[in-house]
This record gives structure tokens, sequence and C-alpha cells, in this order.
């Protein structure tokens, strides 16, 4: 996926195997001529809450956004290969000398920190996916990596389109077109608590529920409280995808495990 970010920059999702590779072709591409050998400037790495942000000489930015972040920030995803006693040191992320691929091998070098984001990015997980549009639902569990689609149920339900007619047939096609898109909504709820049930007998059995389709679809889904509790697991990251036929569910994957990247170069 590759599109303008809202101010500035762009937005591409790189496969957490990419990733490391990606990051190193970004510091040659803006002024580390050699990274492994430790020449020219170095890049700076800044954390943030939910993003880590690498910085190259020429003012070009790349900040990374992983899949699934854990509850403790990126912090504790860098606790994963840096030491906690490094951390809090404001030269291990803020100092390009002391925070660049000059130093490989170095659990606080960019290239570890990229090697953490796709590490995080590769653990397995059990996830639950719940893609509705209006007429059409698809639900599935993946666990492990590369996810493995497990339980899935996939639907369609026959939604009328709008009706330009006028008077009351008009209102008579509006009644039956609610009562259409309410039954096919049903469905979809009725389709993602069996699967998700099956496959977990409780919500704590998923590590995170993954949403996609139409928003609006979905967002007329989260008034249904046997769904309460998959909605507190869903990631933040919502996939916009087609019609959610079984070939869509096991795309998915592809997209909610990559690594967002905002990238705004000069």
């Amino acid at each position: 996926m590759n599109n303008v970010a809202g101010s500035g920059g762009k937005w591409l999702e790189v496969s957490a195997e990419r990733l490391p590779g990606w990051i190193a072709s970004f510091a040659v591409r803006h002024g580390v001529s050699d990274p492994a050998a430790g020449e020219g400037e170095a890049l700076t790495v800044a954390v943030g809450d939910d993003h880590i942000t690498f910085t190259a000489q020429d003012g070009a930015v790349a900040q990374c956004y992983p899949p699934f972040p854990p509850a403790g920030g990126m912090t504790a995803l860098l606790e994963e290969v840096t030491p906690p006693s490094r951390l809090p040191d404001p030269d291990v992320f803020d100092h390009p000398a002391r925070a660049g691929f000059g130093q490989p091998g170095e659990p606080d070098d960019p290239a570890a920190i990229a090697e953490a984001l796709s590490a995080h990015a590769r653990k397995p997980r059990t996830v639950g996916v719940l893609l509705v549009r209006l007429g059409g639902y698809a639900a599935g569990v993946f666990a492990g990596y590369p996810p493995v689609l497990g339980a899935a149920k996939v639907g369609s339900r026959l939604v009328h389109g709008r009706s330009a007619a006028g008077g009351w047939s008009q209102h008579r096609f509006a009644r039956r077109r609610e009562k259409q898109a309410n039954e096919a909504l049903d469905a979809a709820a009725d389709a993602a608590v069996l699967i998700f049930r099956r496959s977990a007998p409780s919500a704590a059995g998923l590590d995170a529920v993954v949403l996609g389709g139409d928003r609006r679809a979905v967002a007329e889904l989260r008034d249904d409280p046997r769904l309460a509790p998959y909605f507190q697991l869903a990631a933040e990251r919502f996939l916009t995808v087609p019609d959610p036929k079984r070939a869509v569910l096991l795309e998915t994957p592809r997209l909610f495990t990559a690594v967002r990247i905002r990238l705004t170069e000069t």
C-alpha cells in the first residue's frame, strides 16, 4: 500500500521480513554510503509512544508503526533486544554517533532496532479477523507465523440498492432494504461469534482482533453485546478491503502483519 499522508509524505506497508533491509536502504539513499562499514553519517533514532522514527542526515524521516504494539509501548518492544538500563539514556537514541550504523551489532543501533521491529511483527499470535460490508462478511482466526487460517466462515445476504422512486413505493422499498441490511449484519455477527468461540472459548484466547471492510457496517455491530469483548481487542489498524470473499480473507495477514511507514523525504 502506498498513499500520500494527510500532512505531507506518504504511507508504505513493508513486510516484517523486508523491514531491516528497507531501513538499511533508506539509510543509503539518504546519506549513509556504507552502513556495514560505518561510512557517512548515521541515522538518528527517536522512540515515540506507538512508533519509532529514523531520521537521516538529509532530513528524510521514516516513522515506523509496528502491528499490535505492546502494552508497554515502543520501550517495551525495544527491551526485547536492548538492555533496560540503556533505554533511558538519551545518547542511545538521540546522538547519531551512538545510535548509528557505525556500531554494527550493538543492540541500540538502527539495524538492531529495525530487527526488533521485525521480530515483534513476526511473533506468533492468534488473531481473529472480521470483515464486513453491507451484504457480505468473512470471519476467521489465524494462528502462528506466517499466520495460518483455521476456522472460518464467509457468507453474503441480499441487500437491494437505494431506489430512485418516490412516494409510498419508496417508503416500502426503504423498509425492505433496512430489514435486509439488519439481517445481513446479524448474519455477520453470528458468524463472528461462532468462529471466534470455536477457536477460543473466551476472548482471552485471542491476542487481537482485526476489523475490516466498510467502517459504517462494522460500526453497526458494536451494539451487539456478544461482540463487545472482541471489539475491546480490536487493533487500531482498519483494513479497507473489497467484498469479503474467502480469497480476500486469506490475504489479510499480509496487511495486518506489515509495518506501516510514514515516509517524508526532503
